[in-house]
């Protein structure tokens, strides 16, 4: 009989559930895994603040839910939970109903106003993606119309706004806020002092979650951004131009044109309904056992913000932050799948949190991470690369390589007006078309070098012996020209060659004037006996000289070594760096600079399984010909300009293990890094390819599974 599982709420727990889970019963067809949500994606929740600023684009927030469960059994249906018949096991929504044997609740949670009045009505909420995309366009909207408005006090009031909550997303909120204001300003040509930022919260200090010494920091940080503080201050009421707040028993009136609302939260409307049944606590959040089921029904399975629980030996309950909600997901599907299965060990659900982070703005964070024994504060640098690596670890639970791109892409890559903590140094401000000239050299230099090597005969005979044995014999003599003592050894050896030489000669002179002697009565021999003493002669003079030349060669061997070696490092026998001229220093140009890598391994994979074998050294011509013609092609049609781009750097690479490169041609390397990404789709063959190729690539059931893709 089918066991079904349903999943209400494709938040960060309840998505992260449905993988684990569909994962444990990919091979169990007799188990179905149904995920309900109001939204066909998933939102991070986390990144509201900078959609809201308008730092990274509104896109980058969301994850489609069908591209997270393609490939897995999890049926994704768009709907909105409006009840939950427990003793029925029946889960009810606007478009149909849905039976359950195991409920898991992860309906994560909505702002909570604390009854103060027009809070609801007149405030901005920062709690889903179409709040964000709401705040975005107001923000937007409210300079261009102050731009325009000639009553100063009209326009002072217009850009003020008021953040409520000093708590992680408050504090997010108006620090991008506060980043953003400058752009703003410069951009509708509004002077930044009419415009002011306040950050209201009824506690001591922001973000107590942290310790007293970095909320003093988010403090400085605040206020050198221009951010006034207002702390121990409760908001009474909320109007549409103003904001009441009261502090020290005196109640202040003050004007607002904006009033963002980000001071709680509690759980949503359809788990507040579940308490009714189930067993609710403070936040509005339900009562689990430490397997995370419901205390009053066991089939019920409750996770992320919904769920009330403290863990043995603590005090507190578990945090509504997303690093709860990706640890109980584990441990809710563990036990799942034993209650599914009827055996296993269920498992008590022991989180071990690492720390909070938070960032203010795009360029400075303050985290306070490590373990429950020992935490530690990170700079700002560090405490911005931990806070885009969770991320990225979070990402590719959920979306893999696919969202990871996405991500780096945004943050990163298409950053503008230098919002990253790594400033705009990777961001792509170039124009894309300006790298057409260099993709176009680039490829005219591969098929050049591939008909050249055509012209050489390598598609007739072997060339491969001479072409690395030349190379390898160049960069040999030098390093062994500057060993002074081989060198004049060398030389040497060669002076006694010529001695040998010379006594040779001197036998043929003898061996003449035998012959004159036996043929004195014989006028052709003795007419040819004196030809042979007249070549021995010749031969005891070019020997003599041979031998002088070479005295004098051994004398000055080493005063007269061709080349210089700048660098001869040999990591761990791995793999050695050479780095040489073939001249003197002083003398050359980057034409005589040249760089090798040898690796001991590659040498072995050619002298033992190329070399030897004249058909496998022709067989391997004929690939590196085709390569660089078809790289080069490929370049200059503006055709698959990435994969070319990438197998020009691997053809680079082989060249440099095995002959290695001069300088002069080292732009070759760059230019490949350079075309990696852009150049294909301008006066390129790839702005009508690409698109086609993409969405037949996307189309493949194990692409999409392993999320092999890019968006």
């Amino acid at each position: 009989m089918e066991k079904k599982i349903v999943i209400i709420g494709a938040g960060y727990s309840g998505i992260l559930t449905a993988k684990k889970l569909a994962k444990k019963f990919k091979k169990n067809n007799d188990v179905s895994i149904t995920i309900i949500d109001k939204n066909p994606f998933h939102t991070m929740l986390t990144e509201l603040h900078e959609v809201a600023a308008s730092r990274v684009d509104e896109d980058s927030i969301k994850i489609n839910l069908k591209k997270v469960f393609a490939g897995r059994k999890v049926d994704v249906k768009l709907d909105t939970v409006t009840d939950i018949d427990f003793e029925g096991k029946t889960v009810t929504g606007v478009n149909t109903s849905y039976q359950y044997d195991i409920l898991v609740l992860a309906a994560g949670s909505k702002p909570t106003f604390y009854g103060v009045p027009g809070a609801e009505e007149y405030s901005f909420k920062l709690w889903s993606y179409e709040d964000a995309i709401l705040l975005k366009d107001h923000i937007h909207n409210t300079f261009r119309k102050a731009a325009c408005e000639p009553n100063e006090e009209e326009r002072r009031k217009l850009l003020t706004f008021y953040v409520v909550g000093a708590g992680f997303t408050g504090v997010e909120m108006v620090g991008e806020l506060a980043e953003y204001v400058p752009i703003l300003c410069e951009k509708f040509d509004i002077n930044k002092n009419d415009v002011s930022l306040y950050n209201v919260d009824g506690l001591s200090r922001p973000i107590p979650n942290l310790p007293e010494k970095l909320s003093g920091k988010v403090t400085k940080r605040l206020d050198k951004m221009g951010v006034k503080l207002i702390m121990n201050a409760t908001v009474s009421s909320v109007g549409s131009d103003y904001i009441e707040l009261k502090l020290d028993d005196k109640t202040m009136h003050n004007t607002a044109g904006t009033v963002i609302w980000a001071a709680g939260i509690q759980s949503s409307d359809i788990t507040q309904d579940a308490g009714k049944t189930l067993e609710l606590t403070r936040g509005c959040r339900i009562q689990v056992d430490s397997y995370l089921r419901s205390v009053k029904d066991e089939n019920v399975y409750i996770t992320g913000d919904n769920m009330f629980y403290v863990p043995e030996g603590e005090e507190c309950p578990v945090p509504q932050m997303v690093e709860n909600c990706e640890q109980c997901a584990d441990t809710a599907a563990h036990n799942i799948a034993c209650a599914v299965r009827g055996q296993g060990t269920m498992e008590v659900y022991k989180p071990s949190f690492h720390g909070v982070m938070v960032s203010i703005g795009g360029r400075y964070g303050i985290a306070h991470v490590g373990f429950s024994n020992h935490m530690f504060s990170l700079p700002s640098f560090l405490a911005m690369f931990s806070k885009h690596f969770i991320n990225i670890i979070y990402f590719i639970q959920v979306l893999g390589w696919n969202k990871i791109f996405s991500y780096v892409k945004h943050e990163f890559f298409t950053i503008r007006n230098c919002r990253s903590f790594v400033g705009g140094h990777f961001s792509n401000r170039t124009p894309s078309f300006l790298l057409v000239p260099l993709r176009l050299w680039l490829g005219a230099v591969w098929v050049y070098e591939g008909v050249m090597k055509i012209l050489e005969g390598w598609f007739e005979s072997p060339k491969l012996s001479d072409f690395f044995g030349g190379a390898n014999a160049w960069y040999n003599s030098i390093l062994n020209v500057m060993n002074n003592t081989s060198g004049g050894t060398d030389a040497v050896s060669s002076g006694t060659a010529a001695a040998d030489a010379v006594s040779s000669a001197t036998g043929a002179v003898t061996a003449a004037a035998d012959a004159v002697s036996s043929a004195t009565g014989a006028v052709d021999a003795v007419s040819s006996a004196t030809g042979a003493v007249a070549a021995a002669a010749d031969a005891v003079s070019s020997a003599t000289g041979a031998a002088a030349d070479a005295v004098s060669s051994a004398t000055g061997a080493v005063a007269d070594a061709v080349g210089q070696v700048l660098l001869n490092f040999d990591f761990l026998g791995i793999f050695k760096v050479i780095f040489v001229s073939g001249k003197e220093l002083a003398s050359s140009t980057i034409s005589d600079l040249a760089f090798k890598l040898d690796v001991p391994v590659i040498n072995w994979f050619i002298n033992t399984l190329i070399l030897p074998h004249p058909g496998v050294q022709t067989a391997m011509q004929v690939f590196i010909v085709v390569s660089e013609i078809l790289i080069g092609l490929a370049l200059l049609g503006g055709l698959l300009t990435a994969p070319a781009a990438a197998f020009s750097l691997v053809l680079n690479f082989m060249f440099v293990t095995t002959t290695g490169l001069y300088l002069s041609t080292f732009w070759m390397l760059f230019a490949g890094v350079a075309l990696l990404i852009g150049g294909g789709r301008i006066f390129g063959l790839d702005y009508y390819a690409m698109p086609g190729l993409k969405k037949l690539w996307k189309r493949i059931p194990l692409v999409r599974k392993l999320y092999i893709y890019n968006d």
